[in-house]
């Protein structure tokens, strides 16, 4: 993949574990010495408020993080800033000659990193970027007028295709290389507090554990329910589904070891899981080929359409207090508990559409306010599809 570095530096993102990382697999790999970095982006949390529990998940998880690497001998540095400013000096503290992150699609983290590795070549140093949170990305799989895929069936066909013909690498056993984690004494982990975010722990009765301890308890939870998940993951009152969403998407759970879950089920539970699975590489596809549906409808002909936008009745809507118990019911669990039955994302979406008339994007806005698993590309496929 690439030549040896002397020192690499591994930038840590929406992929907060060791096991099955491939930037950590690629830096070990290619390094004599390897540290790890996490920057806390004040550009992104400069907007969230001080009771966020993302944020508490993500800083739960960084404790996890690190006392697993430093039990291996090395050290996760943990900056809070401007990620642009902070790897970058960071870079120069540690003396390091390589850097290696995982991928992200999103429009701000795309340009994000397109400054950090401008700045990071302008030093002389090396730059590596991997797939790590999804199956497929951006033009691995297209049409047969090589366009984006644009509708789900035919590109659920071809991934399952492609995928099928490529095989998934059995998990990477480096246990040999971790001697290669290194460290140098420098400033400690910014407190909660000290970043405007409350401290204590997650709130809500659907307490979902951080790092990948709380990833590898709910996949085991899940084990046990998948088989009959095609038919219970329809009723809300049911814990069917596999809360794994929040791990997917600060990646403290692989995707490659949940798709060897679904394929090892052999059931029909198994088979639609995977299509969810499959849902949420396809809305990575379309926000990487079309950026635009952060702002705009992805389907022109929706884009003038006139919402009556009571703010009375929206207000209520987020509040839980339409008068329509199912939909408030899932108002309710998701303030309460920042998460949503995926049923209920449905109807709440749908309700406030089409029957109060207000614009999906004020729903989207709100949901990315409080889900603790909200991902843009998923939240928007979502209310865009509704």
């Amino acid at each position: 993949m690439s030549s040896i570095s002397r020192k690499g530096l591994v930038w840590f993102r929406r992929d907060l574990r060791l096991t099955d990382n491939t930037a950590v697999r690629e830096a070990l790999k290619s390094s004599q010495e390897v540290y790890c970095l996490f920057v806390f982006d004040s550009l992104i949390l400069q907007s969230l408020s001080e009771d966020d529990q993302r944020v508490q998940f993500i800083w739960y998880s960084l404790i996890e993080l690190r006392e697993k690497i430093r039990s291996l001998g090395g050290e996760l540095y943990v900056r809070w800033g401007s990620a642009v400013q902070e790897v970058k000096k960071i870079v120069l503290e540690l003396g390091v000659d390589a850097l290696y992150f995982s991928r992200d699609y999103e429009p701000y983290a795309v340009e994000r990193d397109r400054k950090i590795e401008s700045s990071i070549l302008a030093l002389n140093r090396k730059v590596y970027c991997f797939k790590d949170q999804v199956m497929i990305e951006r033009s691995e799989i297209m049409t047969i007028k090589n366009t984006p895929f644009t509708v789900f069936t035919p590109y659920k066909k071809a991934w399952l295709k492609r995928v099928h013909q490529e095989g998934v690498p059995d998990k990477p056993d480096y246990n040999v290389l971790w001697k290669k984690l290194s460290k140098i004494n420098l400033q400690g982990m910014p407190d909660l507090s000290k970043m405007g975010f409350l401290e204590g722990g997650l709130k809500g009765d659907l307490k979902c554990l951080p790092g990948e301890s709380g990833a590898r308890k709910a996949l085991t939870s899940f084990i046990k329910k998948i088989e009959k998940y095609e038919e219970n993951r329809n009723y809300p009152a049911i814990h069917a589904t596999s809360f794994l969403s929040v791990h997917l998407r600060f990646g403290t759970v692989s995707i490659r070891d949940l798709y060897r879950l679904a394929i090892s089920s052999q059931s029909r539970g198994g088979e639609t899981w995977l299509n969810e699975l499959i849902w949420r590489d396809f809305y990575f596809n379309i926000i990487h080929h079309f950026p635009f549906v952060v702002e705009k409808s992805f389907r022109p002909a929706y884009q003038n359409l006139k919402f009556e936008n009571d703010e009375d009745y929206f207000r209520a809507w987020c509040r839980g207090q339409t008068g329509y118990p199912i939909v408030d019911a899932g108002m309710r669990q998701l303030n309460i508990t920042g998460f949503m039955h995926n049923r209920l994302r449905m109807i709440t979406a749908s309700f406030l559409v089409k029957d109060l008339q207000i614009d999906w994007r004020w729903g989207e806005r709100y949901f990315a306010e409080k889900l603790m698993d909200y991902d843009l590309a998923a939240n928007n496929g979502g209310w865009q599809w509704a």
